[in-house]
């Protein structure tokens, strides 16, 4: 009952195009549509006892929840608080043409990116929505899934367990990826 689950979006035009997107509002490809879908299909078969649905607003991340919603009968909430990290000067960078560079960027925690979100306080928001999905999934006796983004599902794992930077900034998940977590009672 301790149990979360958690999922990167489908796959959206600019993870084709290999661009950070953070808070950049990209949609789904029809390739992301089907992987939405797979996993939909994946939960609903094996039935790992999700009661509730919880969602990013930006779009890539809200049509994902949206189609396993549909499809597996799991309702859904939306929650801003899962939107994806605002990477500042880095939205739209391509990783092609710079590599390396935004990997580093990611280890410098109290950076904001030159008007974007720093690590730090997006570990605050995130790890904040943490402790009240914790004492939720208690009061309500539901098991949650978290439809988010690849770098809220990075500080997600650092709520679960130690990073190095180095860790940290080279953990990924792929698109439609289903991963659990355990927390701590």
């Amino acid at each position: 009952m301790n149990k979360i689950f958690v999922t990167r979006h489908g796959e959206s035009v600019w993870n084709v195009e290999k661009k950070v997107q953070g808070i950049t509002d990209m949609p789904l490809t029809p390739r992301g549509v089907e992987m939405a879908k797979d996993l939909g299909m994946r939960i609903k078969a094996h039935n790992p006892g999700i009661d509730l649905i919880i969602g990013s607003t930006l779009s890539r991340a809200d049509d994902t929840a949206r189609i396993i919603s549909e499809i597996t009968g799991i309702p859904r909430e939306r929650e801003p608080r899962l939107i994806e990290q605002n990477f500042g000067e880095y939205e739209g960078h391509e990783y092609l043409k710079h590599p390396g560079v935004f990997h580093e960027a990611k280890k410098q925690f109290a950076c904001d990116y030159n008007g974007g979100e720093s690590m730090l306080k997006l570990g605050q928001r995130i790890f904040n929505l943490l402790d009240e999905l914790k004492e939720r999934q208690i009061r309500e006796n539901k098991t949650f899934l978290l439809v988010t983004h690849g770098g809220i599902v990075r500080m997600i794992s650092a709520y679960f367990g130690p990073l190095t930077n180095e860790e940290y900034s080279s953990l990924s998940i792929d698109n439609c990826e289903l991963r659990e977590f355990y927390f701590k009672t």
